[in-house]
């Protein structure tokens, strides 16, 4: 009990620090200072907030734990402020805590055990500034905890893998000609043929389930006058990769389409990509004996399908030798992710850290990279 109230003291504490994707400079300095005074020194890095910590094993091999540590900026009570509403406070928690406890026990390691805490996950850029610092140096196996719906996962359950689907978000200007409302042929209208292509864009199908939804359009400062510009963003979401290009290939065509037939010009970027999920069975197999060895067979739930995106899929998207897998706690968690009002059952703090800590071990006794 003493253990689990030191779990919540620790998650309310960072709940509070709640700081925006390249902000996290509070959670940061709370975090380091609970594990420099457990005994680890700190690996930090000068372009971001994250930093990683290590317990050193008889292999330079390293088995590591990732967690996420900055919050949404989103309005809450009538105040736009950071809030975590995506459970990254109790990810950070549930690491943090798997660190101390092996820091405690002094137990000898086969492979280094590396904790990583990791900045900017909501813009999905955090993972590869930690690729780019080299924290994922040695790294042979990785794993990661996400809180999940109770629709997706059940209390009292864990997911031994969430199925993450890929994400990128299609920003785009059409530039037409402005000219006075009174005389629209005169001027090409950008806001009528963004609207065309949003129809156009409705019409595009693959064999996979997809998401392709306008979710900003701005064009116009005056009632009596036709723009010079309008531009929007389509947030994209696919089941693989795969499809994620197929989709951006076929709206590329339509795009450019539309600007031959209207004379306008259409330029657009793709930005904010996430890949999607790799299942590593191996890993999934090694969570799995986690979970039961932490609460029993009847705690393994299915793999999670989730229509979200995660930037830790980057880590296997650019090394996809590693073996990884993010686990999904079931929590009673409501009303849904990135709500404003997100809660869930902060005693499965508990029951995630013991998933981790359990995994550790079973990473540890495994051999890597073998022909």
């Amino acid at each position: 009990m003493e253990h689990a109230q030191t779990l919540e003291k620790t998650y309310e504490e960072l709940h509070r620090l709640a700081e925006p994707s390249g902000g996290e400079e509070k959670t940061s300095l709370y975090l380091k200072q609970k594990l420099t005074q457990a005994g680890y020194d700190i690996q930090e890095f000068k372009n971001h907030y994250g930093f990683y910590v290590e317990w050193p094993g008889e292999q330079e091999e390293v088995i590591a734990l990732r967690a996420d540590m900055d919050a949404l900026l989103q309005e809450v009570e009538g105040k736009v402020r950071a809030n975590h509403s995506c459970g990254h406070d109790s990810h950070s928690t549930m690491v943090l805590h798997t660190a101390l406890r092996i820091a405690a026990e002094k137990k000898k390691y086969n492979h280094t055990v590396r904790f990583l805490f990791q900045p900017s996950e909501e813009i999905a850029a955090g993972a590869l500034e930690m690729m780019r610092s080299e924290a994922l140096k040695n790294v042979v196996f990785l794993a990661g905890i996400h809180l999940r719906p109770e629709h997706e996962v059940p209390s009292g359950k864990a997911a031994p893998g969430i199925r993450h689907g890929t994400i990128v978000s299609l920003k785009g200007k059409v530039t037409g000609t402005p000219a006075h409302a009174a005389r629209p042929e005169d001027g090409t209208n950008p806001i009528e043929i963004s609207s065309e292509l949003i129809e156009r864009f409705r019409d595009i199908s693959i064999r996979e389930p997809f998401s392709f939804k306008v979710t900003e359009f701005h064009g116009g400062e005056a009632s009596n006058a036709i723009p010079a510009t309008c531009t929007w963003t389509y947030d994209i979401r696919c089941r693989s990769n795969e499809g994620l290009d197929e989709l951006t290939d076929r709206a590329e065509v339509e795009m450019k389409k539309l600007a031959s037939e209207t004379g306008a010009e259409i330029s657009f970027s793709l930005e904010e990509f996430s890949p999607a999920a790799r299942i590593n069975r191996k890993a999934v197999q090694k969570a799995e004996k986690a979970i039961r060895e932490a609460a029993g067979e009847e705690a393994i739930d299915e793999i999670c399908e989730s229509p979200g995106a995660e930037d830790f899929h980057f880590y296997t998207f650019h090394q996809p030798e590693i073996e990884a897998t993010m686990i999904g706690l079931g929590c009673g968690l409501k009303p849904g992710l990135h709500h404003p009002d997100m809660t869930f059952d902060t005693s499965a703090l508990i029951f995630g850290m013991d998933i981790l800590y359990e995994l550790l071990q079973e990473a540890d006794q495994s051999t890597y990279n073998e022909e």
